[in-house]
C-alpha cells in the first residue's frame, strides 16, 4: 500500500485531501498541530470509509519538524503540503513574528520536508509532490502580504524542484485554491456584504467546497499524472483570470 504524508489535515482542504487519497488506496499520515478533536474526526472518516489512518502531530513552525515527522511516518510515496497560516493585516502593520510565523510554516517547513522525503521518493522511483498554493497568487488580498508572497515562493520552489526531480519517477506540481468555504473563511463568508463582493470577483459565481479542490490533488498524486509536472492548477472557479 502506497503512503501519503498530508499535512494540515485535521480539516478543511488536508481532510478532504486525506479522504481523497485513501480512496486511492493510500494510507494516510495526517499531520497536525494543536486541534486534536478534528484530526480524531479526519481520522474516523477515513477508517469509516475502509482507510487506514495514523495522525501526526507536529508543530511546522519548529525548524526540525521535518526530521520530527519523519520520524514517524518513514518514507512516504506521495508528499501534499498543505498546512499554511495566514494573518490578515495591514502591509505596514506586519510585526517580525507574524512574518516568521508564516514563512515558516508556508515556505520554510516544506523545504526541509521536500529536502527529507524526496531521496526515498527517487530511490523507489516513484513520488508525488504537491504544494497548495492560493488564488493569491495572482490576486494577492491587500490585507495578507506575506500570506500571498510565501505562497507565490512555495509554487516556484515546486517549479524548480520539478525540473532537478525530472526523470526519477518523481513529479512536483502545485494546486492554487480560489476562495474555499472552509472554517478559515466561515467567519468572513458569514458577512452577507462580503460574502457578495467575494462572489462578484468569482466568474462561476460560487465558493468551492474542499473535495473540489482535493479531486485536484488526488488526480496529480495518481500514477495517471504521471507526464504532469511543474504545473501549478488553479481551482479558483476563474478567479485568477478574471
Amino acid at each position: 500500500m502506497k503512503k501519503a504524508l498530508i499535512t494540515g489535515a485535521g480539516r478543511g482542504i488536508g481532510r478532504a485531501a486525506a479522504l481523497a487519497l485513501s480512496a486511492m488506496g493510500y494510507e494516510i499520515y495526517a499531520n497536525y498541530v494543536g486541534n486534536t478533536p478534528a484530526a480524531e474526526e479526519t481520522k474516523a472518516l477515513v477508517e469509516k470509509d475502509g482507510g487506514v489512518c495514523t495522525l501526526v502531530q507536529y508543530d511546522l513552525c519548529k525548524a526540525d519538524c521535518a526530521e520530527k515527522l519523519y520520524e514517524m511516518t518513514g518514507n512516504v510515496d506521495a508528499l501534499v503540503l498543505n498546512a499554511s497560516i495566514q494573518f490578515r493585516k495591514k502591509w505596514d502593520k506586519i510585526t517580525p513574528e507574524e512574518y516568521e510565523t508564516q514563512m515558516n510554516c508556508n515556505f520554510r517547513a516544506n523545504l526541509f520536508l521536500i529536502q527529507k522525503y524526496a531521496p526515498g521518493m527517487v530511490k523507489n522511483g516513484f513520488g508525488r509532490i504537491v504544494t497548495v498554493g492560493s488564488v493569491q497568487e495572482a490576486k494577492p488580498h491587500p490585507d495578507m502580504l506575506v500570506y500571498s508572497s510565501s505562497k507565490a515562493a512555495l509554487t516556484l520552489m515546486a517549479r524548480s524542484l520539478s525540473l532537478q526531480l525530472a526523470g526519477t519517477g518523481v513529479t512536483v506540481n502545485s494546486v492554487a485554491p480560489g476562495v474555499v468555504a472552509t472554517d478559515r473563511n466561515a467567519e468572513a463568508l458569514a458577512d452577507k456584504e462580503y460574502r457578495k463582493t467575494v462572489l462578484s470577483k468569482i466568474p462561476v459565481g460560487f465558493c468551492a467546497t474542499p473535495e473540489k479542490i482535493a479531486g485536484a490533488i488526488a488526480f496529480l498524486c495518481s500514477e495517471s499524472a504521471d507526464y504532469i509536472t511543474g504545473q501549478n492548477l488553479f481551482v479558483d472557479g476563474g478567479m485568477s483570470v478574471k
